[in-house]
């Protein structure tokens, strides 16, 4: 397990904490549609991080080819479809270039300043010329509204626990996902980025923002600076 991480519940846990089998229950949500509403049709996704294949199989579904890169094997042996790659994201070099290039489920908050760095690299690095980035941010109150929890349509509660401080900027997030049959929990640490501090570490990596997918700022579409 990877320092300052932790997963309990069910199943595999991988190094940063995540449950395979809970990533696997997880809904969908409108993430796919945010997502065809900001490329090309037919676009070839580098998706960074794919887990399971939660964002995977629905991009497939609506005609893209994606590339799904994980760390963990028991994650991408749940992917289908799909060409899979393991390794970690903050050093992937695969020597090729993709349309889009996606960094979602907060991956830009890494607690680790040397490890976001590396993924924003990566996606320049791998994004074709007139391509573009997806990424998702947290939200404004992330590390603030707490604790909160949201039932989920499909019958389950999500609970952000806690979010304390443990130096450099850096939170130990707590979260727990309760379902009928089983309970999960993981602690991950995060980086909060606000606006400012955001698009300054685009601009670090040779890109900008084009613009904001959604009201709340959330998921951006970025582009290579020329």
């Amino acid at each position: 397990m990877r320092e300052g991480y932790e997963g309990t519940g069910p199943g595999a846990i991988t190094p940063d904490g995540c449950a395979v089998e809970l990533y696997a229950r997880l809904s969908v949500g409108d993430e796919p549609d945010i997502i065809a509403s900001a490329v090309s049709a037919g676009a070839h996704i580098l998706e960074l991080g794919s887990g399971v294949g939660r964002m995977t199989h629905p991009l497939l579904e609506r005609g893209f080819t994606v590339t799904a890169v994980d760390e963990s094997a028991e994650m991408l042996e749940r992917v289908r479809g799909a060409r899979t790659i393991r390794g970690a994201i903050e050093t992937l070099d695969l020597g090729e270039t993709f349309d889009v290039v996606l960094l979602a489920s907060f991956l830009v908050h890494a607690g680790d300043v040397e490890v976001r760095r590396g993924m924003l690299d990566v996606c320049r690095s791998h994004v074709a010329d007139g391509g573009c980035v997806l990424i998702q941010r947290e939200g404004e109150n992330y590390h603030t509204d707490l604790p909160r929890e949201r039932r989920d349509p499909s019958g389950f509660t999500i609970r952000m626990l806690s979010a304390e401080p443990v130096g450099d900027g850096v939170d130990s997030v707590r979260a727990e996902y309760v379902f009928p049959d089983a309970v999960w929990t993981q602690t991950f640490l995060a980086r909060p980025l606000s606006r400012e501090e955001f698009e300054g570490a685009l601009g670090e990596a040779g890109l900008r923002v084009d613009r904001y997918l959604t009201e709340d700022r959330v998921w951006v579409r970025a582009v290579p600076v020329e």
